[in-house]
């Protein structure tokens, strides 16, 4: 009898602690950084989908329904308005427009290329220069097409419909990720290409640590992949948005930074003044 009992208990506390974590990894997948009656700006993390068409599945999406249900459109598939996007792996800035006449300023300014985007990356190597512009089309590789993975049209063989590609790169810090040489780099996209940082990173043999697609899945023991959109510039009539978040690769366990080229802040104006001097605004 008692042991039927203790039995018991030993399930149901095990469920509680099972239903406590879940609760806290779903508070942890977004965190709002910025609302206004116009947007909401948020901090995405690593490893979440921004939408699926599993309703179930957790996703930014489901964290909006969640956090914001007053701001559910049921007239749209995905309930929200997503006017540009990050990778499942990719973590950092999100902007969500609250209304379809401000999704519409948001994607013209996409389009229209005003909006300027930072990443931060940690990549497997060290840079030939502090300064890359990376300028080559990307388009779809038909080796892997279950994938959707990109290619740079450098693999003409295999690329499919390569579109324009323009990445600026710049070198933050030198180190050590794991005993191995890697590099802190911030990423300005010019162009806005599926994996398009990802696949540049990679076209210059400088593969993103943790990226298990463009390492020919090699790259599998990292906890996930270190690219992250860290900042966004967003130019419109209603609001200037300036957004950033902190660094998230910081103190990464196995990281060891070597050698300091430029700060985060210090860097945002550097690449911009780079790339004004390469006229690709």
């Amino acid at each position: 009898m008692f042991s039927t009992f203790y039995f018991i208990w030993v399930i149901l506390f095990i469920s509680q602690i099972y239903f406590i974590k879940k609760y806290f990894k779903k508070c942890d997948t977004c965190q709002i950084i910025h609302r206004s009656d116009n947007f909401l700006i948020i901090n995405k993390q690593a490893d979440i989908k921004i939408n699926s068409n599993n309703k179930n599945e957790e996703t930014v999406q489901t964290f909006l329904r969640n956090t914001c249900p007053e701001l559910t459109n049921q007239k749209l598939f995905h309930e929200f308005y997503f006017p540009h996007r990050l990778d499942y792996s990719t973590s950092g800035i999100l902007c969500i427009p609250k209304t379809r006449e401000v999704c519409k300023i948001v994607s013209a300014a996409f389009s229209a290329r005003t909006t300027k985007k930072y990443y931060v990356a940690l990549v497997r190597g060290v840079l030939s220069s502090n300064f890359i512009d990376v300028n080559i089309s990307v388009g779809d590789d038909l080796r892997e097409p279950q994938i959707q993975k990109m290619c740079t049209s450098s693999e003409k063989s295999f690329c499919k419909n390569p579109r324009s590609a323009r990445t600026i790169v710049m070198a933050l810090e030198q180190g050590i990720y794991n005993n191995y040489p890697a590099t802190k780099i911030l990423c300005r996209p010019i162009t806005g290409r599926r994996h398009q940082i990802r696949v540049h990173c990679t076209f210059l043999g400088h593969t993103i640590i943790g990226d298990y697609t463009y390492s020919n899945r090699k790259d599998n023991k990292t906890p996930r992949m270190y690219l992250h959109a860290i900042k966004l510039v967003l130019p419109n009539k209603l609001e200037d948005i300036n957004v950033f978040t902190d660094d998230p690769f910081t103190h990464i366990k196995g990281w060891k930074k070597l050698k300091l080229f430029q700060s985060l802040s210090s860097g945002y104006i550097e690449i911009d003044r780079y790339s004004n001097s390469l006229n690709c605004l």
